[in-house]
C-alpha cells in the first residue's frame, strides 16, 4: 500500500512558545536564581522539572513505539518525534494542556460505523485508523453510486469525519472527503450538513492544504448570495430588509475583494461573480442565462433562491408591461414548463390572467392586479432567508 499523503497537524501554542513570553520567563528564572541561589526549595523545584521532562520523554517513546506497531500516519508522528528533541528548552506551563498526548491512533477495522456524537473521551479501538478510512471512503462513493439512501450515507460520513477529527488527521484526504460530502448534501438539498462541510474546507484550504478550491469559492459567493435580499442595490425595487443584510452584503465585497487571480479567472468563479453583478444591476434576463448554464454543482445552491429571483423579476416585469403572456414568462425567467410557471404565480397569488379558461399556452397575466399580489409574496416569503450551519 502507498504511503499517506502529506499530513499537515496543528498543535495549540503553549504561552511559553511565544518569543515574548519566553524572554519573560527567561528573565523571570534569572531573578528568581540571584535572590534564591542558596535556597533548597530552588534546588528541589529543579529536579521536579528534571523528573517531569524525564517522564514526558518516556510518555513520548511509548506511544512512538504504539503508533509504529499500529501504522499511524507517518509525518504527524514524526513532527511528534522531533517536538521531543527539543526537550531541554524552557519548560512548558504545566497549566497548558499538551494535546498531542491525547491524540489518538485508531485500532477499529469495521468499515463502516454509525455517527455518534462524542461524550467522553474517545477510545482507540471505537475509532478507525487512517488506511481504513481511505477504504471507507472508496466503499461510500460505490455506495453513492448505487443510489443508496442520502441518510445513511450522510450518517457514515459524519462518522468518517469524526475519525478523522479525534485523530488530527488534516492532508489532502481530508479535504476530499469535506469536498464529496458536501456535493452529496448539494444534490440532496441539505444545506444544513453543506454550511458545515463549507466551513471546514475553508479552514482547511487556509492551511495551504490543497484541493478543488476554486470550484468551493464559487460555491461560497452562490452561498452568500442565498444569505442576500438585495440589499444595498437597486433599493427602488426592493428596500433593505434588516441589518442581518447589510452584514451579509459587506461580507460578500469582503470575500470577493479577497479573491487572487487565479480565483477570479476560474470559470465557476467568473460565472458566480457575474451572477454577483447581474443581481446587483436587477438583470433578470442575464441572470437566469447563468442559472441554466452554471458550472459544476452552482444551479443546486441557485435553486435555493431562484424563487426569490423570479418573483423580483416579475415585479419588474409587471411594472413595466400592463400585459404578459404566460409564454413569456417561462422563456424568460428559465422555468420548464408552462404548468411550472402558472403554479408558481398560483403559489404566489399572482395568477390574475385576463381569461382564466384559455389554456395555458394562450394566458396573459394582467399585470395591474398581479402586482401588489408579487409585492406582497416578496415580503412574507424572502424577507428572512434561514440558512442553518455555518456559511
Amino acid at each position: 500500500m502507498p504511503p499517506p499523503p502529506p499530513v499537515i497537524n496543528l498543535k495549540r501554542k503553549s504561552i511559553d512558545n511565544q518569543p515574548g513570553k519566553k524572554a519573560k520567563k527567561a528573565n523571570n528564572n534569572t531573578n528568581k536564581t540571584v535572590t534564591y541561589s542558596n535556597d533548597f526549595h530552588s534546588d528541589q523545584a529543579a529536579l521536579n522539572r528534571r523528573a517531569e521532562r524525564f517522564q514526558r520523554e518516556h510518555d513520548i517513546e511509548r506511544n512512538k513505539s504504539f503508533q509504529t506497531h499500529h501504522k499511524p500516519n507517518n509525518n504527524y508522528h514524526n513532527y511528534r518525534a522531533s517536538r521531543s528533541a527539543s526537550a531541554d528548552e524552557p519548560e512548558a506551563d504545566p497549566k497548558v494542556v499538551d494535546w498531542d498526548r491525547f491524540t489518538i491512533v485508531g485500532t477499529s477495522q469495521e468499515l463502516f460505523k454509525d455517527y455518534l456524537r462524542l461524550t467522553s473521551e474517545p477510545k482507540p479501538e471505537t475509532i478507525r485508523p487512517y488506511p481504513v478510512l481511505q477504504q471507507t471512503l472508496l466503499a461510500l462513493k460505490k455506495k453513492w453510486k448505487e443510489k443508496c439512501s442520502y441518510n445513511w450515507i450522510c450518517n457514515q460520513f459524519k462518522s468518517l469525519r469524526q475519525d478523522l477529527t479525534v485523530q488530527r488527521i488534516k492532508n489532502d484526504f481530508t479535504v476530499q472527503v469535506y469536498e464529496i460530502h458536501a456535493r452529496m448534501a448539494l444534490e440532496s438539498g441539505d444545506m444544513v450538513e453543506y454550511n458545515q462541510c463549507q466551513a471546514t474546507l475553508k479552514s482547511l484550504y487556509d492551511l495551504g492544504i490543497p484541493g478543488k478550491v476554486e470550484e468551493f469559492t464559487a460555491y461560497r459567493i452562490l452561498m452568500l448570495l442565498h444569505g442576500r435580499n438585495r440589499s444595498g442595490t437597486n433599493a427602488q425595487t426592493v428596500a433593505p430588509d434588516s441589518s442581518s443584510e447589510l452584514i451579509i452584503f459587506a461580507e460578500l465585497n469582503l470575500y470577493v475583494g479577497q479573491l487572487t487571480p487565479k480565483q477570479k479567472a476560474d470559470p465557476a468563479v467568473r460565472h458566480a461573480l457575474s451572477v454577483q453583478r447581474a443581481m446587483a444591476m436587477g438583470n433578470y434576463h442575464s441572470f437566469f442565462d447563468l442559472y441554466l448554464n452554471a458550472p459544476n454543482m452552482g444551479a443546486y445552491i441557485m435553486d435555493h433562491f431562484i424563487d426569490r429571483e423570479r418573483t423580483r423579476a416579475l415585479i419588474i416585469i409587471t411594472k413595466a408591461y400592463l400585459k404578459v403572456p404566460l409564454s413569456f414568462i417561462v422563456k424568460e425567467l428559465a422555468f420548464d414548463t408552462l404548468e411550472e410557471a402558472r403554479l408558481f404565480l398560483a403559489n404566489h397569488s399572482a395568477d390574475t390572467f385576463t381569461d382564466q379558461r384559455h389554456p395555458d399556452s394562450q394566458k396573459i397575466l394582467d399585470s395591474k392586479q398581479a402586482n401588489p399580489k408579487l409585492q406582497q409574496a416578496l415580503e412574507e416569503k424572502y424577507r428572512k432567508v434561514m440558512i442553518r450551519g455555518a456559511i
